[in-house]
């Protein structure tokens, strides 16, 4: 096995470590003085953990607005064929239009979500997915993973060309299956990965002893790289526990060719033109529901 693993600690920014520095945006020909704020610290620990946050980004009431739209869009998926993807026993994930929840534009408008893309993908970023993840009572440890396989930009240049965006509708608690990440995994490298995205079975140790839980309450905003290997943990409350998920391509990630929204031509005037500018999905005179293209083959083998 040939497994090139991310380092350590104050090596953990890489070779090129002079333009992730803490006094400036990774990306080039970004201006910090462009930023709405600054977000010189998340942009490196993106870098060397894989994964950073905001806390108390929405108010709680916000979050339980967008719990609503999320339980009614999670309903009527579940009504149709394709409208929910398995990804292992008991836990879904569907793709929603911008304009089923009605927090859309304060989502990608918030200083923070803008000022993170712009720093780290460039101030062309792309938003190409909206979805949610849903483990409900019963739902088991999902294989260690990463969704989708490593881009060559990464692979040559160790630079991130996409971000993932967790969005709670609920506080989370241990017995609630919680989101578990394996710090500085982004960079681990590897032919015996299948399908680019799940590291063989004898890794595990070492990701079990990387792990960390984590535990968001509503109004938290987490941004990742989708590369850093993870896994949802079993859910052993009564409970479900909704994530949106906003998904950033910078100019090169193609990402967006494995999702399908759209935005109707009326609900596209609505919108500020920094929103528009960024959105990249179909414009349409009306909406067709979401026909699931986004699986990752392997969760649904259950149990890892």
């Amino acid at each position: 096995m040939n497994v090139s693993v991310s380092p350590d600690s104050a090596d953990s920014r890489g070779s090129r470590g002079s333009r992730r520095s803490l006094g400036s945006p990774v990306f080039p020909g970004v201006d910090a003085a462009a930023l709405d704020i600054d977000v010189s610290a998340e942009v490196a620990a993106l870098y060397s953990d894989g994964i950073t946050a905001r806390k108390g980004a929405f108010t709680p009431e916000w979050a339980d607005r967008l719990g609503e739209d999320v339980a009614k869009a999670f309903e009527e998926a579940r009504s149709r064929p394709g409208g929910a993807v398995g990804r292992g026993p008991n836990r879904y994930y569907v793709e929603i239009h911008p304009e089923q929840i009605r927090g859309f534009v304060e989502l990608v408008d918030h200083p923070w979500v803008r000022s993170l893309c712009t720093a780290t993908l460039g101030p062309d970023y792309r938003i190409v997915e909206l979805g949610f993840d849903v483990p409900l009572e019963g739902a088991v440890n999902q294989p260690w993973h990463r969704d989708f396989p490593m881009p060559e930009e990464t692979r040559r240049e160790r630079r991130l060309t996409s971000l993932a965006f967790n969005v709670t509708t609920v506080d989370t608690e241990e017995d609630m299956g919680p989101f578990e990440i394996a710090p500085g995994t982004q960079w681990d490298d590897s032919e015996d990965f299948e399908h680019g995205m799940f590291p063989p079975k004898a890794d595990y140790d070492r990701y079990l002893r990387r792990a960390v839980r984590k535990y968001p309450r509503r109004g938290d905003i987490s941004a990742r790289t989708a590369l850093t290997i993870h896994r949802g943990t079993a859910n052993q409350s009564a409970k479900s526990r909704p994530v949106l998920v906003l998904g950033v391509d910078g100019p090169e990630a193609n990402n967006g060719e494995r999702h399908d929204a759209a935005v109707t031509r009326a609900y596209w005037e609505t919108l500020p033109e920094r929103v528009r500018r960024h959105l990249d999905c179909a414009i349409v005179d009306e909406l067709t529901p979401v026909t699931q293209l986004h699986t990752i083959e392997g969760l649904v083998m259950g149990d890892a």
